[in-house]
């Protein structure tokens, strides 16, 4: 058994988020996980998580990806509305459609004439895992797989970061079917970036706000 299924000790106080901290953290939160969404469009490289996964079903069926995100979401907001409560379930909402607004407007607000790939794998993925990190300590996500390993590591013990860079390196290493080698490799790169900050600094007992 990991430390990560060490239970807090019941003596420790517990302090709940205002909301005005909710709100802050969404925008910060997202607005992180946005800034390395487009270092890794614009080097090229790929994505995890639930979107990943709709990615791929596009590639590999022509499908439409938003018709396939959704449906792949489906059954992660009933787990997350059923096994972690209203609260996170509106929290998490919020964020999805803050990172849906951000991704929107961010070509008007940001562009890189110069980046280097591993430079933006590596530097994307410490910026989002960063964002993934505050919304995930406000009980919060955005949706998918995130919502499995935040209810993981409530429930079982399961460190979130190792669940989701379990789950991220598996639909990245599925891309070598349809895009060049180097790009699935620094898309790892930055898959284990983003999750080796969750997985350092998301452990249960260790910050004890929600």
């Amino acid at each position: 058994m990991t430390d990560a299924a060490a239970p807090a000790s019941p003596a420790a106080p517990r302090t709940r988020h205002a909301l005005w901290e909710d709100a802050l953290a969404i925008a910060s939160g997202t607005l992180l996980i946005s800034m390395g969404v487009a270092l890794f469009t614009t080097a090229g490289l790929l994505t995890g998580g639930t979107a990943g996964i709709a990615f791929l079903l596009h590639y590999g069926t022509g499908a439409s990806f938003g018709t396939l995100f959704f449906l792949l979401n489906l059954p992660f907001y009933w787990l997350a509305w059923r096994k972690l409560g209203a609260a996170f379930t509106v929290k998490t909402f919020l964020a999805v459609a803050s990172l849906s607004l951000l991704t929107l407007w961010q070509p008007g607000l940001l562009h890189f004439d110069r980046l280097q790939p591993l430079y933006a794998a590596l530097a994307g993925g410490l910026v989002t895992g960063t964002g993934f990190l505050i919304l995930f300590r406000h009980r919060c996500s955005l949706g998918g797989i995130g919502i499995l390993a935040v209810w993981l590591q409530e429930k079982k013990g399961w460190r979130a970061g190792q669940v989701q860079m379990g789950f991220d390196c598996l639909i990245v290493a599925t891309a070598f079917a349809l895009v060049e080698p180097q790009r699935v490799m620094l898309s790892i790169a930055g898959a284990i970036a983003l999750n080796a900050v969750l997985a350092i600094n998301h452990k249960p007992g260790r910050y004890l706000g929600f």
